[in-house]
């Protein structure tokens, strides 16, 4: 008797099954199982990317994973693509895995804070994916479970309290109203109140490795809370904002604190004006595309400015309020008093009522060797922008005509800023030369300096370190991109795209559309 689909080693099936859409494998496995009961069908794998497209699907999983336990640690990925679930059971699912890859969930108006708090009260082990996906209103715009106070605030707030763990993906999106079922004056619900939990997240254990997080809040203006407390989210290497109120100053402060982000995506920001007759009438139908360019470029150049302005602030204040003697010794070396008579304008007395006392401020904690001397000058070396790929959507119709006429002016804004950077790190070179300023530099993650500010704050040179050589003053201009400088060194302008997160044709090759499908593997 010849080979059937029923008696087939177990490696065929697998070599099967490999074949099956990723969409459908789910359910084509299950229909191949229940085809031939009595073989060797590998069924384990259902478990290992589980797909719950409706409500009654929840509880069968729980009651499967109740009877065999075995098949718990088999489970790695969890998505929940229905939005009317019984949250209640959800969470009684949630708590029979205490390990997984990948979390994606879909949160509808059955979910309460109190559910997510819930999920994520402790820490899934082996985590590597998380996304949460809020839609507030099904097909029926509705407030009401946001005038009863149900604000998922508190879920930032859990996951901000995880302990250390290596979560590289994350998303919280909250879905904008589609027009077709929303009045249009009906306002943007509210999914969470108060957005300064963003900011207790971004310096949380569980953030220090996150290298891409997608936050979409609908025009809310989230940007600020990215990157106000020291040392925010020192990993992230992209970034989608899209839906919320986002200014080019937003974007000014935000790159000249993270840094390290390669890749943004803005689609739907104010990040230029929808009104450009004014341009228009001057001449300059894109002049705020160039002005974008040159903002981005020299957004290293406004943190450092501000720096300056804090730490000199902090210095002259510390001094004022410094005893005598630690300030002269600060000022310079002491001169000793010459002996013989002395006159009333240097007798070791005084006429006068004394001063009041000067007390040293009790909130120093930075050691006395990391606070500059008594007007001493320090510049900070402004860093060069780390962007690679900067991603949006157009205000209006785009032709290929409009998108070139955008670029060149984008470009010309980034090469503009890009000398500008270049001729203030050589003014800065000169002072270091002459020894007329110190010159110190923002320090690198990881480095004892760099956790200085974790401690101290922005106190005295908390997060700075001197510069030592003179090629690091250095910024190289390479716009070709020759052979053996990587595009970092180049400072190259960033790639732009304007095709907006619809999949089509006019999307730049490698765009941070593109990248944010593979990261996310969803086009919303």
């Amino acid at each position: 008797m010849g080979p059937s689909l029923d008696n087939l080693p177990v490696e065929l099936y697998l070599a099967i099954i490999s074949h099956f859409h990723s969409d459908d494998c789910q359910q084509s496995l299950l229909s191949l199982s229940r085809a031939i009961p009595r073989s060797p069908v590998p069924t384990h794998i259902l478990f290992e990317k589980i797909r719950l497209r409706h409500s009654g699907q929840i509880f069968q999983l729980y009651l499967r994973l109740r009877r065999s336990p075995e098949d718990i640690p088999r489970v790695r990925s969890i998505s929940l693509e229905s939005w009317t679930v019984d949250a209640d059971k959800f969470v009684n699912l949630m708590a029979l895995l205490p390990t997984m890859e990948r979390l994606s969930m879909n949160i509808g108006t059955n979910f309460a804070p109190e559910h997510m708090e819930e999920i994520f009260h402790g820490p899934k082990e082996g985590l590597q994916f998380v996304s949460m996906r809020f839609r507030p209103y099904v097909q029926r715009a509705t407030y009401y479970p946001f005038l009863k106070g149900a604000y998922f605030d508190s879920t930032l707030l859990a996951l901000a309290r995880w302990p250390p763990q290596t979560l590289p993906t994350l998303s919280i999106v909250q879905d904008p109203f589609d027009p077709f079922f929303a009045p249009t004056n009906f306002a943007q619900p509210i999914v969470f109140f108060h957005l300064a939990p963003l900011s207790m997240l971004a310096i949380s254990p569980l953030c220090c490795n996150l290298k891409h997080f997608r936050l979409r809040v609908p025009s809310r203006q989230v940007c600020r809370y990215l990157h106000v407390q020291p040392n925010s989210f020192p990993s992230l290497e992209f970034l989608d904002m899209s839906t919320s109120n986002v200014s080019p100053q937003d974007l000014e402060g935000l790159l000249g604190r993270l840094s390290g982000i390669r890749i943004l995506v803005l689609d739907g920001c104010p990040v230029v004006s929808q009104r450009t007759d004014v341009q228009v009438d001057a001449g300059e139908p894109f002049l705020q595309w160039m002005e974008l360019g040159q903002t981005l470029a020299l957004a290293g150049v406004r943190r450092a400015t501000e720096r300056e302005k804090k730490l000199k602030a902090w210095v002259e204040e510390y001094y004022a309020n410094a005893p005598d003697e630690e300030a002269g010794q600060a000022a310079g070396p002491f001169k000793k008093p010459r002996k013989g008579r002395k006159g009333l304008a240097t007798a070791a007395f005084s006429l006068r009522a004394p001063s009041p006392e000067r007390k040293v401020r009790g909130d120093v904690t930075i050691s006395r060797d990391r606070i500059p001397r008594q007007n001493q000058r320090v510049r900070i070396l402004p860093p060069p922008p780390a962007l690679r790929s900067f991603a949006t959507s157009f205000p209006g119709e785009l032709t290929p005509q409009t998108y070139g006429a955008v670029k060149t002016e984008f470009e010309r804004g980034w090469a503009a800023g890009i000398s500008r950077l270049a001729s203030i790190r050589l003014r800065l070179q000169t002072s270091y030369r002459n020894g007329v300023a110190r010159v110190v530099r923002f320090a690198e993650k990881g480095t004892p300096e760099w956790e200085e500010e974790d401690k101290h704050g922005e106190q005295g040179l908390a997060g700075l370190v001197n510069v030592r050589e003179e090629g690091a003053f250095v910024l190289n201009i390479d716009h070709d991109g020759e052979a053996g400088t990587s595009a970092r060194q180049a400072h190259a302008c960033p790639l732009l795209c304007l095709a907006g997160s619809g999949r089509d044709s006019a999307h730049v090759h490698g765009c941070g559309h593109r990248t944010g499908w593979d990261i996310f593997g969803d086009e919303i």
